[in-house]
């Protein structure tokens, strides 16, 4: 398929003598380059950090109501 596209100059410079070093056309090396960094993408997409958990006791503090930001606030400030 062609497509054309818009790019930086400097950056075509680059990519045709990496390109040339490597023995590959500029358009091989940029089809590589888009799937190498499209199957990374896929496979952080897959595969979400986990988030840690904290085993313990929490919550709110007593008098603080959690359906009030100006108290959330203020207990955040540690004016509560």
């Amino acid at each position: 398929m062609k497509t054309t596209l818009d790019l930086d100059a400097h950056l075509v410079a680059q990519a045709e003598k990496l390109a040339q070093a490597q023995g590959r056309t500029l358009a091989q090396l940029v089809e590589q380059t888009l799937q190498t960094r499209l199957g990374e993408a896929a496979r952080q997409a897959a595969d979400p950090p986990s988030l840690p958990v904290q085993a313990g006791r929490g919550g709110l503090r007593s008098g603080i109501d959690p359906c009030s930001n100006r108290a959330l606030l203020d207990a955040a400030d540690g004016d509560a």
